[in-house]
């Protein structure tokens, strides 16, 4: 059977996009065969479609580490024809080919059962960003954050991981301050919940200093660099940060004085190999006492008009969630 699929391919002059129809008997082996009904676009996808190394090696490849949609086939006793899953992280999109394809063929320890009070368009609403999102909450309030330790700040707030994480900390009842360079959407964040909005510029400043003055009850941090460690630096005492974006720089100059000073923490976040009995218990809260409605973040997309996407991805020019209808 033929399905339709976005293509990157590598040639002499670089790597080209395109929508091809390629035979269900090229997809890889798997216990799952799924009809693909949304996917989403998510920074690596936009790497992997430009042949960044550090996510996809191997062309030509169809991209997109999300999907949802119905089980076809199933060789795994947990699912059977019909189910509605979510598969997000792990290889998917990135030596696996992914999500922006009708059809894709998974191991059954990728997916999990997309649980009552969501559905196949709300997971991809959420996607792999705002499934980080809530991760880092998770985190934050595992190590002791409440709404009683004080604002939280969010960098990177426009993009995917931070206008989730910013809807969900004002939610819980948290007062949220959202970093951003697009100061024309201040009253669009601040509609998502942020009590304030500063600029990059503002939450850069004082990189020089080993220190600064007691500020956050913990940190959302998207975007990696020295704004991260300004984030560390203005901690309150005892409180966290979770880190889980590099869009900014993958390094930062460091100092020890706010962790051995301020009894500190810096968090590491990954969704893509965190345990799937682990994934699908943080679905089950965002299907729960952690649902939100994220229509006011979605720009429908298709494979039409995903290329385009990708490219406004990269370049930090797109807000909220892109998600592809298939």
């Amino acid at each position: 059977m033929s399905v339709k699929a976005f293509r990157v391919e590598k040639g002499e002059a670089g790597f080209s996009r395109s929508i091809v129809s390629r035979e269900e008997s090229e997809l890889p082996a798997g216990e799952l065969l799924i009809e693909v009904k949304f996917s989403s676009l998510n920074f690596k996808d936009g790497l992997s479609a430009t042949g960044n190394p550090g996510v996809t090696r191997n062309f030509p490849h169809t991209p997109g580490i999300d999907a949802a949609g119905v089980v076809l086939e199933s060789s795994h006793g947990d699912f059977v024809v019909g189910d509605e899953v979510i598969a997000i992280g792990f290889d998917l999109g990135m030596g696996t080919s992914g999500g922006y394809a009708e059809r894709i063929r998974i191991p059954a320890n990728w997916a999990v059962k997309c649980p009552s009070g969501l559905t196949l368009h709300s997971s991809m609403i959420i996607g792999t960003a705002g499934f980080t999102a809530a991760e880092c909450v998770q985190k934050l309030e595992q190590s002791g954050m409440t709404p009683a330790s004080g604002p939280v700040l969010v960098t990177g707030a426009t993009g995917g991981v931070g206008s989730v994480a910013v809807k969900l900390l004002a939610q819980l009842g948290y007062e949220v301050t959202a970093v951003t360079g697009k100061a024309e959407k201040t009253d669009w964040l601040k509609s998502l919940g942020a009590s304030n909005v500063i600029s990059r510029e503002e939450a850069a400043a004082g990189a020089d200093k080993p220190m600064l003055a007691e500020t956050w009850g913990g940190v959302v941090d998207t975007v990696g660099g020295d704004i991260l460690f300004n984030g560390v630096k203005s901690l309150r005492y005892g409180c966290s940060l979770a880190a889980c974006g590099l869009v900014a720089a993958p390094t930062f100059g460091a100092s020890v004085l706010p962790f051995i000073l301020r009894h500190v923490n810096l968090l590491g976040i990954d969704s893509v190999q965190l345990p799937i009995d682990q994934k699908a218990a943080i679905w089950q809260r965002l299907a729960t006492d952690w649902h939100m409605d994220l229509s006011d973040l979605e720009e429908v997309l298709t494979l039409d008009t995903l290329s385009g996407a990708i490219d406004r991805i990269l370049a930090g020019q797109m807000v909220g969630r892109g998600v592809l209808h298939l």
